[in-house]
């Protein structure tokens, strides 16, 4: 990797409506970050742009071709419900023969689907949230039986899009109105799994062929009131003045027994190489009432914003935020060098031996 880097920085500038001044997942909060990480790599000493996109891909296209970066910092998130761009941005990229950082397109695009993510998971013996389906209707609720609670969420959003106070479901008339909600908010399937009562772990995971699992966090729910459910719903993440957001906090690293915390470890290594996962990447988990952990979702390309999230993990295991950004550098040259030909997006065996970090 060349010292001082020609850098196309690129995100999504459709800006999904007028946000409260509170809400942490606004336009202006991206726009911050995004700075945030332009100074670094100049600090770095490579050559950063900020690349804008719409939904215009061919003028995205040719705007590439006139820039000839040597690598392109992938910052584009979907914002519309349902949409697919990100994958379809990661393809068009390697596609182009530039190096693209984080996960490529299939991960990108099976992650997007919680439901087609969970039953690959499954499929390949990793745990999963019992009672995991899909439902197209409100009346589908009534083909299965139910271990109430559930947890009642849209099927293709993350950041807590969807997730409120109602989304844990004790009753089937309460899962019935939830469904029917954001059947007509999201225009999109819902995923609903039994709501598991124990602990909520966030596993970063960082690097290419040699993925390092970052020191584990947890979310502590225990300051919140009995009538609001303890789940990282929208609230909890991004709204600074909601009772959610102000009584829910992480804890990095989190006191786990050695045991279930080589259990988490391995289940989240086993889902980032499941899915392709590449560079950079947030695996969330739940324990039932027995301590078992179960895959929640797993997040590629996660939000890399300073003192947060994976950065804050990063952190705990002694790797400052430039440390963390030429990391996910050096993992999209990697991935370019080894897997270049393969236009599909997946990514090459990984060697025997992966390092854990505590």
């Amino acid at each position: 990797m060349k010292k001082s880097l020609r850098i196309a920085l690129v995100y999504n500038s459709h800006a999904p409506g007028e946000a409260s001044p509170e809400d942490r997942a606004s336009f202006q909060d991206l726009m911050e970050m995004l700075r945030d990480i332009v100074r670094t790599l100049r600090r770095l000493g490579h050559r950063p742009t900020l690349v804008p996109l719409g939904h215009d891909l061919l003028a995205f296209q040719r705007k590439l071709g006139r820039m000839k970066p040597d690598v392109v910092f992938n910052q584009y998130e979907d914002t519309m419900p349902g949409a697919t761009y990100e994958m379809r941005i990661a393809a068009l990229v390697r596609m182009m023969g530039y190096p693209v950082t984080g996960s490529p397109a299939l991960a990108l695009g099976l992650t997007k689907s919680k439901y087609s993510c969970a039953c690959l998971l499954a499929g390949a013996g990793i745990s999963i949230p019992p009672d995991t389906r899909l439902l197209e209707t409100v009346g589908a609720v009534e083909r299965h039986s139910w271990n109430f609670p559930v947890i009642v969420r849209p099927s293709s959003e993350d950041g807590g899009v969807g997730l409120d106070r109602k989304s844990r479901a004790a009753t089937k008339t309460a899962l019935k109105k939830k469904v029917s909600e954001l059947l007509k908010l999201e225009g999109q399937p819902v995923l609903v799994q039994r709501f598991l009562p124990g602990r909520e772990f966030n596993v970063a995971i960082l690097g290419g062929a040699k993925p390092v699992v970052l020191p584990l966090a947890e979310v502590d729910f225990s300051a919140l009131p009995a009538h609001i459910p303890p789940i990282m719903s929208y609230a909890a993440k991004w709204v600074e003045t909601s009772q959610e957001y102000k009584a829910t906090t992480v804890i990095c690293p989190a006191d786990v027994a050695p045991t279930l915390a080589a259990a988490i470890r391995d289940l989240a290594l086993k889902a980032y190489n499941a899915v392709g996962a590449w560079g950079y990447c947030r695996v969330d988990m739940r324990t039932d009432a027995d301590d078992n952990p179960f895959i929640l979702e797993v997040n590629c390309n996660p939000c890399i914003e300073r003192g947060i999230g994976l950065a804050r993990c990063a952190e705990r295991a002694g790797i400052e935020y430039p440390e963390l950004i030429q990391k996910i550098l050096k993992a999209a040259f990697e991935l370019h060098r080894i897997d270049g030909a393969d236009l599909g997006g997946g990514h090459p065996p990984r060697p025997n031996g992966v390092r854990l970090e505590a």
